[in-house]
C-alpha cells in the first residue's frame, strides 16, 4: 500500500511538471525533449515536449558535478553543455571525474566532499547504479542523476535517455537493413556499467524475431587501445557482418577494418555519436549512429537542477529524444545539440563572479 501511495505521488508530481512545461509560452529558444514514464524503468512511454530554458536564476546556486570520466567525447559534450548553461545562468559549478567506471571508491570520496562542502545540489554521473547505497552518511542535499541510472529512493529526477531504447533503435536499423542470417559482434563498454548492459538488452529485444544474430559480446573500459586489441582478436578468427559498439570502439574499428580490407564485408554501427563517428558517416565508413544530443543533455541538467532548487517538483526521467544519424540522413542541428566544438577542452570550474 505504501509503495502504491509513493508511486501515486510520483505520478502526480510528474504530471504537474508536464503541465507546467506544456503551458510555458512558446519561444524560438526551446529545446526538444521528452518525459518518460514510469520513472527509472526499462520499458517506458515517452511524451515529447518543447522545453523553455530559464534565462536567469534566483541566486548564484552552487552545483557539484560528478562524472565517471572525461576520456571520450560523450562526456566532453555533456561537460560543454553543463558549462554553457552554468555560465548563462551565472552559477558556480565544480566538476570532479572519477577516472573510469571501475573507480567506485574515488567517486564515493568525491561525493563525500560535495556533500560536506558548500554546494546546493549534486549532479551525479554515477560509475555504478548503487553508488548511493554504498555511501554511509546521510544524503542531505538534492541529488539528480546525470546520464546514468542511480537506484536509490532519494533519486526522482534523471537527465538522459533510455539506454535500452538506444540498443533497440540500433536493432531496428539492423532489422530494416541487414540481410537474413547476418551476424553482429558487440563492443558496448564496461560490463554492467554505464548503459552497456541496457544497450545489449535493447538490441537483443529488437532482434528477437529476426534472423539477425548476435555472435559475440565483448566488454572493456572505454579505451581505444583495449578495443583495438579486442577487435583484432575477433577479426583474426571471424568476420561478422556488423560491428556495433560504443563510439570509442567504432572509432578504433574504422582503422582496423580498412587495414584488413574488410570495408565491403563489415559494416560499423555506433551506439552513440562522437565527432569521429560523424566524420565516419560523412565519409561512408560508418553506416549508422544513435544520437542522444549530449550537449543538450548537459544544458538541460543544469536548468532542471536550478528549477528544483527554486521549488519546482521533480522532473522524473527527462532528456532529449533519440535521433539517428545515417549515411543517407544527417540532422541539421547535429553540430549544435550533439557535439562540443572541435577545439573545446573540458572545464572543471565555473565561477559566476569571474
Amino acid at each position: 500500500m505504501a509503495k502504491l501511495l509513493f508511486m501515486g505521488k510520483l505520478f502526480i508530481r510528474s504530471l504537474i511538471v508536464l503541465l507546467a512545461l506544456l503551458v510555458t509560452p512558446s519561444s524560438a529558444n526551446t529545446w526538444p525533449v521528452e518525459q518518460r514514464h514510469p520513472f527509472d524503468q526499462q520499458l517506458q512511454q515517452a511524451r515529447e515536449l518543447q522545453y523553455t530554458p530559464l534565462t536567469s536564476a534566483q541566486q548564484h546556486w552552487r552545483i557539484c558535478v560528478l562524472m565517471p570520466h572525461l576520456k571520450d567525447t560523450y562526456w566532453t559534450g555533456i561537460n560543454y553543455g553543463l558549462v554553457q548553461q552554468a555560465k548563462a545562468l551565472e552559477l558556480d559549478m565544480q566538476l570532479f571525474e572519477a577516472g573510469g567506471y571501475y573507480q567506485v571508491d574515488k567517486q564515493l570520496s568525491q561525493l563525500d566532499y560535495c556533500l560536506k562542502h558548500q554546494f546546493d545540489a549534486i549532479l551525479l554521473g554515477s560509475v555504478v547504479p548503487d553508488l548511493l547505497d554504498r555511501y554511509q552518511p546521510p544524503i542531505n542535499k538534492p541529488v539528480i542523476a546525470l546520464v546514468n541510472r542511480v537506484n536509490h529512493p532519494q533519486i526522482n529526477t534523471r537527465i538522459g535517455v533510455n539506454w535500452y531504447q538506444m540498443g533497440y533503435h540500433a536493432g531496428q536499423y539492423l532489422r530494416q537493413h541487414a540481410a537474413d542470417n547476418s551476424q553482429v559482434a558487440l563492443f558496448t563498454g564496461p560490463d554492467k556499467q554505464g548503459g552497456s548492459d541496457l544497450v545489449e538488452q535493447g538490441l537483443t529485444a529488437a532482434l528477437a524475431e529476426s534472423t539477425v544474430k548476435i555472435m559475440s559480446v565483448h566488454h572493456t573500459d572505454n579505451n581505444r587501445n583495449l578495443y583495438r586489441d579486442q577487435i583484432n582478436q575477433l577479426l583474426a578468427s571471424a568476420t561478422p557482418d556488423y560491428i556495433l559498439g560504443s563510439a570509442v570502439a567504432i572509432e578504433a574499428a574504422v582503422a582496423i577494418v580498412q587495414q584488413r580490407q574488410l570495408q565491403q564485408k563489415v559494416q560499423l554501427l555506433s551506439s552513440y555519436l562522437s565527432p569521429a563517428v560523424l566524420r565516419g558517416i560523412y565519409r561512408k565508413r560508418i553506416a549508422y549512429s544513435n544520437d542522444d544530443s549530449v550537449v543538450l543533455q548537459g544544458k538541460l541538467a543544469i536548468d532542471v537542477t536550478v528549477r528544483e532548487l527554486q521549488g519546482e517538483p521533480a522532473f522524473g526521467d527527462i532528456g532529449p529524444r533519440i535521433n539517428q544519424q545515417r549515411i543517407d540522413h544527417i540532422s541539421e542541428d547535429v553540430l549544435s545539440q550533439s557535439l562540443a566544438p572541435a577545439d573545446y577542452y573540458p572545464l572543471y570550474r565555473v565561477n559566476s563572479g569571474d
